[in-house]
């Protein structure tokens, strides 16, 4: 009972908040965030009332499935931009772009931290700092994903932007094994060359697999299905399947070898619109379905969001210097790598701030850290400031470049009941405005 009313009142909390973000033109995603904080164990959760609040972050992590699969569809959905005629278009540019900002981005903050280090050495050290670097150069995908869907964003800004951030974590998954594997030497004295160099390349080459060995089997049993609902039920069947193997782990002759779920995900996604003929419609149909399971996802992230952060003040400083360093890195390296490839001016200009949310792959990179001891922990608070400051600024920082780009229009987020009524028949729909009319009439009759 406790579980289902804490997921009732984290679904309705973010709702009502997202009413009032739309009246101040926010994204519904800052809601989400922030509903998952007043919910969280900092706010309505320290009143110790299990099931109105999350009383404590162990009860956040308990729902920990639900923020596994709506990241598996996330990736699912950013799939589907991988279509090959538009890779034909952008692929190159794509690539170009998102291998050199993730890596421009994580030369800026070791530049930045190293430097950092020599000014306060006992709290920052040089181990430290690559390892942050690495985990500066991952984005968030969920967060522009769903400002991207809620504004129904359409223009080459948006078209760019989901296969650079698809790219970016792929490309930053590497370079965060490499950079842990040099600190580790580092801190050791050691090199281990499989955990450096073998693994990582391993993780990517085996998701993209895995994932495309999946979409090939889910465009198989689709085919057995006509009805909507079955085939829907099919696709649910198969992220979720895809979700459960990503998570298996193996050890081969002292090879540790994983998958990312992200890749894993958006390569089915990937596959599968390439084959199916009607991928799109079921896509459509599977982004209806998530919609609430997307809404607990960022509410349940607003929760774990640590707020004891705040409570070392050099944290906090050395947390500035990260989002600043971070924040330029993608800003100069979209830009420089999106003129060099030729791209459109509105994508030279405005795709670098589109790329800072940063959440889900650097908080996961962040846990890994963690095995470093003290400064696997120091790796992880800086990473988690960073986070709550993104999670909460990163989206209307993409809505506005967005908006600026021309890719979001004034009435991109439209009302459902609008899109009823305009699909009314012609008799139905002029019996629906005189009704709102004489209501209207009404209104200003009680006024007087």
């Amino acid at each position: 009972m406790e579980a289902l009313l804490s997921l009732s009142v984290s679904l309705l909390a973010g709702l009502l908040l997202s009413r009032l973000a739309k009246k101040m033109k926010l994204p519904a995603v800052t809601a989400y965030l922030v509903a998952g904080i007043l919910v969280g164990p900092y706010c309505l959760g320290r009143l110790g009332v299990s099931g109105l609040g999350f009383v404590s972050m162990a009860n956040v992590k308990s729902y920990s499935i639900i923020c596994d699969v709506a990241l598996g569809f996330i990736a699912f959905s950013i799939g589907n931009e991988f279509r090959l005629n538009q890779l034909k278009k952008i692929g190159r540019q794509a690539t170009i772009i998102g291998v050199f900002q993730a890596i421009m981005t994580t030369i800026v903050v070791d530049i930045a931290l190293i430097a950092l280090h020599f000014a306060i050495p006992d709290v920052l050290s040089i181990e430290a700092a690559i390892v942050l670097g690495a985990i500066a150069s991952a984005t968030a995908p969920a967060a522009t994903l769903m400002v991207v869907k809620q504004y129904k964003a359409k223009g080459p800004v948006t078209d760019m932007l989901l296969p650079v951030v698809a790219l970016d974590d792929a490309v930053g998954l590497v370079i965060f094994a490499i950079s842990f594997g040099v600190a580790r030497a580092m801190n050791s004295g050691t090199v281990n060359i499989t955990s450096v160099i073998l693994e990582p390349l391993l993780e990517v080459v085996l998701s993209l697999v895995l994932g495309a060995v999946m979409g090939f089997l889910f465009h198989i049993c689709e085919r057995f299905f006509h009805s909507n609902s079955k085939r829907l039920s099919v696709s649910i069947a198969f992220v979720l399947l895809t979700i459960a193997l990503s998570k298996l782990t193996f050890n081969v002759s002292g090879v540790h070898i994983a998958f990312s779920s992200l890749l894993v995900c958006m390569m089915l996604g990937t596959v599968f619109c390439n084959i199916c003929d009607f991928s799109e419609e079921l896509m459509a149909r599977a982004d209806k379905w998530t919609a609430p399971l997307f809404v607990l996802f960022f509410v349940l992230s607003g929760a774990e969001l640590e707020m004891s952060v705040f409570g070392n003040l050099l944290m906090v400083l050395v947390g500035i210097v990260y989002i600043i360093a971070r924040s330029a890195g993608k800003y100069s390296g979209a830009y420089v790598s999106a003129k060099i490839s030729g791209c459109d001016d509105n994508i030279v200009k405005y795709l670098g701030i589109t790329l800072l949310p940063q959440a889900g792959v650097a908080l996961g990179m962040a846990m890994k850290a963690k095995e470093f001891g003290a400064i696997g922990e120091m790796v992880a608070t800086i990473t988690l400031f960073a986070v709550l400051i993104y999670e909460l600024v990163g989206p209307m920082l993409t809505k506005i470049a967005l908006t600026k780009a021309g890719d979001i229009q004034p009435d991109g987020a439209t009302s459902a009941r609008h899109e009823h009524v305009e699909k009314m028949p012609e008799h139905k729909k002029e019996r629906h405005f005189r009704r709102q009319a004489i209501k209207e009439e009404i209104k200003k009759l009680m006024k007087h």
